[in-house]
């Protein structure tokens, strides 16, 4: 007797869950902090030969050379050509995590994915968002379901300042014009904007001499700082910066310094940050932090008049970016998550993700949530029902159904 049709749907249904959350438990334990996935990328390979997938079309590229970490790989790189016509599609995802979801167990906890223990992160970001490419490709290439020309990649070193994305080999790619990254929260969620920074690191000289018998003779770099910040803060120009309608962040993370108490301290490294949508006025913010530090630095003086210097270096860490809603990724993105019952929601975002860097890169990227919560925390956990939904919404995306209804 032949089976029902909606028992094979059924079927099929429970066949393509059960295969993703197998995935995603293979990969989440697998090390691979920044610099360090190689291991994870293997596995990747792994499934996307088993599926089928000839060798050639795998590549890795030379980012890890190009950034300035070093690194055990580059970017993972899959290019396909169409089954059918259609502008190339680009879905990815990075795979590090950060160093706390080294050693990780997980275990499911109703509808959730959670660290056994709660001395590590989950690193479901971002091994949730890598695992729905992973599968995607996987359920394309094993299936062989029609699609546009499409390409997959998985990138590295994105926790430490999105250097796999910023490397990218760009003429591997295939030059898609409709471009997807998951790595975020509730599956209708696109990610539209992100803000930009900059990095800065400052270095202090002042002059050394004993602080109990000659203090006069010294500068005090400490001083210096303390003087810049504390006017960074009473001016404004720290934290939450609001200047009418201009907007952004600063933040004085780190100050290293001085070795013991009776001595002057010649010398102050700081390390800081500027945040801002608006690229001018993130410059501005720039411009009023290292104003600080020179003028304090003009104002502490030993009794012969000298002062100490500063030396001032801010460098681009991601450039923002806003994507119209008439963005063909973005409305592509839109239909896929309608198309399956759910409400869209656009959002900025005030930190850095690979859509950064890919959008600068002339390919703008909207983001898409996989079911993460509470990232690079101890609490951290996955809804796995978001996640399953990423996997349906990927698919479509890949496959140019995103407004073709349910079946």
């Amino acid at each position: 007797m032949a089976t029902p049709p909606g028992r094979k749907s059924r079927r099929a249904q429970r066949s393509f869950e059960d295969d993703a959350k197998a995935l995603l438990l293979e990969m989440i334990p697998i090390p691979g902090r920044s610099g360090e996935e190689g291991d994870v990328l293997a596995l990747v390979r792994q499934k996307l030969l088993e599926a089928g997938l000839p060798e050639a079309a795998l590549q890795t590229d030379s980012a890890h050379r190009r950034s300035p970490r070093g690194g055990q790989t580059g970017n993972l790189i899959v290019k396909l050509p169409g089954t059918r016509r259609g502008p190339r599609r680009l879905l990815m995802a990075h795979l590090d995590t950060v160093p706390l979801c080294v050693g990780v167990r997980p275990v499911q906890k109703g509808q959730f994915l959670r660290p056994q223990d709660r001395t590590t992160a989950l690193g479901g970001d971002n091994r949730a968002g890598a695992s729905v490419v992973l599968h995607t490709a996987c359920e394309i290439v094993r299936k062989q379901l029609p699609h546009p020309p499409v390409t997959f990649l998985w990138t590295v070193q994105e926790e430490v300042g999105l250097l796999g994305a910023r490397h990218v080999s760009l003429s591997k790619l295939g030059r898609p014009q409709l471009c997807f990254n998951w790595d975020g929260g509730d599956p209708n969620l696109l990610i539209v904007g992100a803000t930009g920074d900059y990095n800065i690191e400052i270095e202090v000289e002042g002059i050394a001499s004993h602080a109990g018998a000659h203090p006069e003779d010294g500068v005090s770099a400490i001083a210096i700082a303390s003087l810049a910040i504390a006017r960074l803060v009473q001016d404004g120009w720290h934290g939450l910066i609001e200047k009418g309608d201009d907007v952004g962040t600063a933040n004085v993370g780190v100050i290293e310094g001085g070795e013991a108490t009776n001595v002057v301290t010649p010398s102050v490294r700081v390390r800081a940050e500027a945040r801002s949508h608006d690229p001018k006025f993130r410059k501005r913010i720039v411009a009023e932090i290292r104003k600080a530090f020179v003028e304090a630095a003009r104002q502490v003086k030993n009794s012969q008049g000298r002062t100490g210097r500063v030396r001032f270096q801010a460098d681009l860490k991601y450039e923002s970016f806003r994507l119209s809603t008439a963005e063909p990724c973005v409305q592509a993105a839109t239909a896929a998550i309608e198309t399956l019952g759910l409400e869209p929601e656009l959002r900025i975002c005030n930190g850095g993700l690979d859509a950064n860097w890919m959008t600068a890169h002339g390919l703008p990227t909207v983001t898409l949530g996989c079911g993460q919560q509470g990232i690079h925390t101890v609490k951290e956990k996955l809804h796995i029902p978001s996640y399953l939904t990423a996997c349906r919404i990927a698919l479509r995306l890949a496959t140019g159904t995103e407004r073709e209804a349910m079946p």
